[in-house]
């Protein structure tokens, strides 16, 4: 589960302070008052160098993969620094400053508000732009709360949610922009229609074999506050282009 991970998160990673480049920095003096610059001694790495060693460029993309499992929470540069704090600390074996028993079990309950409040204007423009989808000629917004537009009438059977489905898809943002699809892998996907998100669940059982239709789903039916970073953010609406390609036996 992602509030897992990023609670996880929160105790053994790191992220951009440790090679930060956008902190801020003093206003240039006046040429009547500026002071030349101190020389840097030799070997120290100007600011905002990338690593050097091969080492440091895999520890430093282990720091970008978690750094999308944090991302979400919006944590501030001063916020970074006590999770730098507790991470040094931690793998340096030093002294605890705070008890874990007592603050390990708040992990859950801050990723939730966080996730929550960063979703908050994702799920209000999800909601007009789910409205919109909505008025389009020939589509239907479902008791459930997703929008179906029949695109091609399937002339087989109808799934039910315990069966297995072969499909192609691609699934977009409401800006339009991809984030995956079996169509340009070339391969169609197979699943059990009870695994997947509701909506699919749901809208699938509205198909038959052969036929093609549009899903417009909201992050309740979809990936809910905590989304799927870094493409799909918490909150996010989802539009899924599905065909049908058979159900398997």
């Amino acid at each position: 589960m992602r509030r897992t991970l990023i609670a996880s998160a929160l105790l053994l990673s790191t992220a951009a302070p440790l090679f930060a480049e956008d902190a801020p920095t003093a206003a240039p003096a006046s040429t009547a008052t500026a002071k030349a610059a101190p020389a840097k001694p030799a070997g120290v790495k100007p600011a905002g160098a990338g690593p050097a060693s091969e080492s440091a460029k895999t520890l430093y993309a282990i720091g970008l993969v978690m750094s999308q499992n944090l991302g979400p929470l919006k944590l501030t540069a001063s916020e970074l620094t006590s999770l730098q704090e507790g991470l040094t600390d931690g793998v340096l074996g030093r002294t605890p400053k705070v008890d874990l028993a007592t603050y390990g079990p708040k992990l859950q309950e801050f990723a939730k508000t966080r996730l929550g409040a960063a979703a908050a204007g994702e799920k209000k423009a999800g909601a007009a732009f789910l409205t919109r989808e909505a008025a389009q000629p020939g589509a239907v917004k479902q008791p459930a709360g997703f929008v179906y537009k029949e695109v091609k009438a399937g002339t087989g059977a109808v799934p039910k949610a315990t069966d297995k489905v072969k499909v192609h898809y691609r699934g977009t943002l409401t800006d339009g922009t991809v984030f995956d699809s079996s169509i340009e892998r070339a391969e169609p996907v197979t699943f059990a229609l009870n695994g997947v998100i509701p909506c699919w669940t749901q809208g699938l059982q509205l198909m038959r074999e052969g036929g093609k239709a549009r899903l417009v789903c909201p992050s309740e039916l979809a990936y809910g506050d905590e989304g799927r970073p870094p493409k799909i953010k918490g909150g996010a609406t989802l539009v899924f282009d599905v065909e049908l390609l058979s159900i398997e036996k």
